[in-house]
């Protein structure tokens, strides 16, 4: 029966005239068209309708019976993501022995061994997560497209090793949004303009682009990101999705190409919390190839999927913030502040950002370090700004390097202005900042909409959950930025954040659940583009 069901999906992607596009096989000519693909949903379509594509509890459920959970969920995910990415652009590669994988645990589920909750589940991962595979890990850039690496990233590694299929890569802001100035949400040399599903030209925000439109269409069970200020939460905002960015030190970064040892950590998005905090599981834990996780309390992760209760929110202290609201508000954040008021009021403070730029310098030059064939020999920021400054395709000037210069110019992390720097950083964090705010009151956590909350936790490390919160209502008008993408329209989501001390994760986790269980707000409004193949179309066609 598998070797007859692997025959079908092989017929059914033959007939999509989708192909695997092995790295080799790609031409700098092609980094637009990286993933051939089936026609898209009609948008009018789409708007009618929801993506169907179940969590993960029910995929469990509905196929571990058949024991085809791996190449079932494999193949129709594969053929969602070709169905929308011509349009959105939010997958950058797919494995190309995903499937191979997918059967592979499938066989071993028919055998009695089951890995865990995640065993032949499909997963993305950000294109900044190195894989010791046929993947590339790019960072978005054409300077590293052939790089390899001695190893799985840890996170990646954990993965597998849990029975996850790494399923393909997502598309990001170039660099984690840490190269230009002057260049959009969701750009890369390599993947192209990734774009929201919610409104045509939807600004995705940024930098995990692509694993936010792709948790929120369904192209995989979820997806990793990585955040140093607001790249989880901020496209888990815009698309609808749960966004968990944990504590800096919760989850080992060896080998996720870096912008700052002191505030980078990867986390989760999908579409529920439950199945974030099924993939936090399994990635969080102690590596000694990352020291920061040395300081996780104990050294054992608690149960992030026990955290999950409709109690969570009993009885605890939340604190509304709401001194600043008139700073940060604008014309086109009016509605989330509204929808915002209609539960809390907010608080944040803006964050120095010169520490970023100092690590940056000495963060990447130990990752470009560790490759083991690095084809354009970058071996430092100098380098890699040569690279891009004179390679086409990777749109300079019209993107400038202004980061890059920027941190060129500055001094790294092992000056000796660094640290005096880094402790006035850490106050504006710590007693001057949310965690004083959490000590002085007494607090379980702090809440203000998503679009204002990344900086108020990131220089101390402090994790972040995003949920769904609401939209822009019909009639609001449409707000462009200087790349011509939408960033306010009728039916574009935004979301709300639960900030906690470090390592209150599984707090987090537990009342960002309840809220979510009890709002239901991700229902309410459908993408405008939305894939066609469900699980049926796979097992019956």
């Amino acid at each position: 029966m598998l070797q007859s069901l692997w025959g079908r999906f092989r017929q059914k992607l033959k007939a999509l005239s989708i192909e695997y596009i092995l790295p080799q096989d790609r031409s700098a000519e092609a980094s637009y068209e990286l993933l051939p693909t089936s026609t898209s949903p009609d948008p009018q379509v789409a708007m009618t309708r929801k993506s169907t594509f179940p969590h993960a509890g029910f995929l469990v459920l509905f196929l571990v019976p058949l024991l085809l959970i791996g190449v079932v969920s494999a193949g129709a995910y594969v053929a969602r993501i070709h169905e929308v990415n011509d349009t959105l652009h939010a997958v950058t590669e797919i494995n190309p022995d995903a499937l191979a994988i997918a059967s592979q645990l499938d066989d071993e589920r028919v055998g009695g061994l089951t890995r865990g909750p995640l065993h032949g589940l499909p997963i993305l991962i950000k294109n900044n997560i190195a894989t010791n595979d046929s993947m590339n890990t790019t960072a978005g850039s054409w300077a590293l497209v052939g790089a390899k690496v001695p190893r799985d990233a840890t996170v990646a590694q954990k993965l597998r090793a849990a029975g996850a299929i790494l399923l393909g890569k997502t598309n990001l802001s170039q660099w984690a949004n840490f190269r230009s100035l002057n260049t959009s949400n969701g750009w890369s040399a390599y993947g192209g303009q990734s774009y929201g599903p919610y409104f045509p030209k939807e600004d995705p925000w940024g930098s995990s682009s692509g694993s936010g439109i792709s948790s929120a269409l369904g192209l995989a069970l979820g997806c990793l990101g990585t955040e140093t200020d607001g790249s989880i939460v901020d496209p888990a905002d815009f698309n609808n999705i749960v966004g968990i960015k944990p504590t800096v030190g919760l989850t080992s970064r060896h080998l996720v190409i870096p912008i700052s040892e002191h505030q980078d950590t990867v986390g989760t998005l999908a579409r529920t919390v439950k199945d974030g905090a099924q993939i936090l599981q399994i990635i969080a834990g102690v590596d000694p190839l990352d020291n920061y996780t040395s300081s996780i309390p104990g050294g054992s992760v608690p149960d992030f999927v026990a955290a999950c209760q409709l109690s969570a929110l009993s009885g605890v202290r939340l604190g509304i913030p709401s001194n600043v609201i008139s700073i940060l508000s604008t014309n086109t954040t009016e509605p989330i502040v509204d929808s915002f008021y209609e539960h809390w009021t907010f608080y944040e403070k803006q964050l120095p950002t010169i520490i970023l730029e100092a690590d940056f310098v000495v963060n990447l030059q130990q990752y470009l370090s560790s490759l083991i064939y690095n084809p354009n020999n970058i071996t430092s920021l100098a380098d890699l700004r040569r690279f891009t400054q004179s390679f086409p395709l990777e749109d300079y000037p019209d993107r400038d390097t202004g980061v890059w210069d920027a941190a060129l110019q500055n001094w790294n992390n092992t000056s000796p202005q660094f640290w005096p720097a880094y402790q006035q950083n850490l106050f504006y964090g710590d007693d001057g900042g949310l965690l004083g705010t959490l000590k002085s009151y007494n607090l379980d956590a702090v809440i203000l909409p998503t679009h204002f909350s990344s900086s108020f936790a990131a220089t101390v490390g402090a994790p972040i959950v995003s949920v769904p919160m609401g939209f822009y209502p019909i009639g609001s008008p449409v707000s462009k930025n200087s790349w011509n993408l939408i960033e306010a329209a009728p039916n574009i989501p935004f979301g709300l954040s639960f900030l906690g001390a470090r390592f209150d994760d599984a707090k987090l986790i537990g009342m960002a659940y309840a809220y979510e269980q009890r709002t239901h707000v991700r229902d309410k409004v459908s993408p405008y583009i939305v894939p066609e193949t469900e699980i049926g179309d796979v097992l019956w066609t």
